[in-house]
Formats: C-alpha cells, structure tokens, sequence
C-alpha cells in the first residue's frame, strides 16, 4: 500500500498550523512560511513546483541522497533541501522534517521570542 502523500496546500496548511507561522509572497510569487518576522523554514515554488525547507545539518547529506531530494539553490549552505512536486515523502515523514524545521529556526530565536513557539 502507498503512504499517503501531501500536495502543496496540504503542506501549506500543514506549515500555518506551526506556532507562530505566518506566509508571505516574495522573490516573483515565492510562498515563503516563516516565524518571528522573516526567519523562513519553509519555502514553495523557489524553483518551479518545489517545497525547500531546513534540515538537521548531520543529516543533509542523508537527505540529498535521497531520490527527488536536492541541495537547495541559494540555501544548502544553511542546510536546506529541495524536492518537486509531487512530493517524495510521505505525508508523516514530510509533515515532521517541516515541523523540525521550524524547530530548529525556533531554536537560533533568542529565548524571550521562543516562548510560546516550541513544541
């Protein structure tokens, strides 16, 4: 049986629901997901039908092994992914790699600003 998979205002949704999640529209119609102003951890269609997102930095090579899994342009020096639709994750797996980055966005926050964004 195939795992369930999301499409991308499924993974949209999914991001809002975040503590303290916001969206913008940048960069030409870039939809960007961020915490406390303008700290990103998640970003739509950076190139073409894509999702990016932050990973732990030990497991970023893990990642970019992975079949549809890419580095992404501009950001893999901070350790985010990138994967087309449709997605190559299944719904659990790509819902919690989202959840931990907004985590560990969350976590380079200063304490004060954390309150109240940790899960």
């Amino acid at each position: 049986m195939k795992a369930r998979t999301l499409n991308e205002e499924q993974v949209a949704q999914f991001c809002l629901g975040l503590p303290g999640a916001r969206e913008d529209y940048k960069w030409g119609g870039v939809r960007v997901f961020s915490i406390a102003g303008n700290k990103m951890f998640a970003v739509q269609h950076l190139r073409g039908d894509s999702l990016a997102f932050k990973v732990d930095q030990e497991l970023f090579l893990g990642h970019v092994d992975r079949p549809g899994i890419a580095p992404a342009p501009y950001l893999a020096r901070a350790h985010w992914i990138i994967m087309n639709t449709p997605y190559p994750l299944g719904a659990s797996e790509l819902e919690a790699l989202l959840q931990r980055s907004h985590q560990l966005v969350v976590s380079k926050l200063p304490k004060r600003v954390q309150v109240g964004l940790l899960l």
